[in-house]
């Protein structure tokens, strides 16, 4: 009798899949938290208690539909705690006859099921996950001849593809981005309204967690985990962002506050990334709702927010899949340095980068601005190893998986890649930030000094950046400006030393 085993991975708990369209006695799917995953870089406590609780709750759906599920949880005494001893052991004990697995959305992974594959003894293949808008190839072959792959002509393509806030062949109001509408800092605390949360108990994953000796970065209310672990709280959490958040959410969707962690932001990004639900689903209901409700919301509002979802996401994920394996060990600029100890304590007289990094400690999370032109913008201004920052970015956030982390990180953030993501560094001095919102309020440093013990790093760390990178960089079209205002300083060499005096001491700042 033919008996199939089918691998489900903690990022593919996608219930609309076909796969689950047809109950059959005869297959049988596969589900395991294990140490490899755990252990390949220090996770943020609730990254894994997330993962484990959505992927016991995915399970617990499948067996009461009637399929049936071998569930692996971490301390099983049967669990191997690698796929490709626990793949030959099930296959082996439960005679099964035919492996498939979904495709997997992080290099390692592809690479490893690929080699299991190959050295099974029984038939096996690999089937698409059914999620993303694009499939692995599409950038790349879209981009093809091309040394910069622009987001902005993949998006609109994405766009016109999928019918998104078009009108005909042309965008509705005739702009396709609304981005200069969308850097507002938030001077109304009253604006804010609360997030979504279901609170759940996480005690017995948090012990089992302790208990197995797991190496955890983070904070954990282990009484009120506050993220999704279910395909109806994340369309509950969707909901809401239309109902409450999606009317400033484009307005205010790079500000910087202490008043709240979240702001207007969805708080998807793990259910999306999760598979809990799809991208076109997201960006069809916040059309839909934003059409019902025009007298309401502008469109500045829905565009900010879709642009993210099928342009950067899927944009992302592209370069991913085009540029692997080798992407991973990009460094432009040859940066060498170690990343701060306050970076893993938030510990650190700069408020900017306290706020940012004690937000990512207790909660998984930061916004896009809070990840780029913080903690990112300040890792490249003081040369830290690409390394060390992918490696950060990947434990700390409750939706950082390879495929949207390092792309970001790597390619956006370090300009790592030298332009295949952005077409210049993202890199600001302390003027960016206090524009943006109160972070420069109460802070030990002043945001408009260059020089003196008070003065912010930011700032000449700026100057000093762009001077040791002059030969890379001055050829970009898009700095020039800065190299001629920075030839035309009388103070060149002062702001050199006050930055290398910052460099010198990063731990102390």
């Amino acid at each position: 009798m033919s008996k199939t085993l089918r691998l489900i991975l903690g990022d593919q708990l996608n219930s609309k899949h076909s796969w689950f369209t047809e109950i059959d006695p005869n297959v049988t799917y596969l589900m395991m938290e294990m140490r490899q995953e755990t252990d390949y870089v220090t996770h943020h406590i609730q990254k894994v208690v997330g993962f484990f609780l959505a992927m016991r709750t995915f399970a617990k759906e499948l067996k009461s539909s009637g399929h049936q599920v071998i569930y692996y949880q971490l301390d099983n005494s049967e669990n191997k705690q690698n796929l490709k001893d626990q793949l030959s052991y099930l296959i082996q004990k439960e005679n099964f006859t035919q492996f498939e697995y979904l495709l997997p959305d992080e290099y390692r992974l592809d690479q490893m099921l690929q080699e299991i594959c190959d050295k099974l003894f029984i038939s096996s293949r690999a089937i698409d996950t059914e999620h993303f808008l694009t499939d692995r190839n599409f950038l790349q072959d879209f981009f093809k001849g091309k040394k910069n792959y622009l987001m902005e002509t993949f998006y609109r393509e994405m766009r016109k593809k999928y019918d998104i806030l078009m009108d005909g062949k042309e965008p509705m109001t005739g702009q396709w981005n609304y981005d200069q509408d969308n850097r507002q800092a938030l001077k109304d605390k009253k604006l804010l309204r609360k997030a979504k949360i279901h609170p759940k108990d996480a005690t017995e994953i948090a012990e089992m967690l302790k208990n197995s000796g797991v190496k955890t970065i983070g904070t954990l209310d282990t009484e009120n985990f506050p993220w999704p672990i279910s395909r109806a709280e994340s369309l509950e959490i969707l909901d809401y962002f239309c109902d409450h958040l999606l009317p400033n959410f484009g307005t205010y969707q790079d500000a910087l506050t202490t008043w709240d962690p979240y702001l207007f932001h969805s708080r998807l990004s793990f259910s999306l990334n999760t598979k809990l639900i799809s991208p076109l689903e997201v960006v069809q209901k916040v059309e839909a709702y934003w059409k019902a409700h025009q007298d309401q919301i502008s469109i500045a509002q829905v565009e900010g927010f879709i642009r993210q979802i099928i342009g950067w996401r899927e944009y992302m994920r592209g370069i991913y899949w085009a540029k692997m394996p080798d992407f991973a060990q990009l460094n432009f600029f040859d940066h060498e340095r170690k990343l701060p100890d306050w970076f893993w304590t938030g510990k650190t007289k700069m408020n900017c980068l306290s706020q940012s990094i004690g937000q990512s400690i207790d909660h998984a999370y930061a916004h896009h601005i809070q990840r780029l032109m913080v903690t990112g913008n300040f890792a490249l201004l003081a040369g830290i190893n690409p390394d060390e920052v992918d490696q950060w970015y990947l434990g700390i956030y409750i939706d950082a998986i390879e495929w949207v982390e390092i792309t970001n990180t790597r390619g956006m953030s370090q300009f790592a890649d030298g332009g295949i993501v952005g077409t210049k560094p993202y890199v600001s001095s302390a003027n960016y930030i206090k524009k943006q919102g109160n972070y420069c309020d109460h802070c030990a440093y002043d945001h408009k000094e260059k020089l003196g013990a008070k003065a912010c790093p930011f700032n000449s760390l700026y100057w000093h950046f762009y001077a040791r990178n002059r030969e890379k960089l001055e050829k970009n079209p898009r700095i020039g400006m800065m190299y001629r205002t920075w030839d035309k300083m009388g103070n060149k060499q002062e702001i050199l030393d006050q930055a290398e005096s910052y460099l010198d001491r990063l731990d102390e700042l």
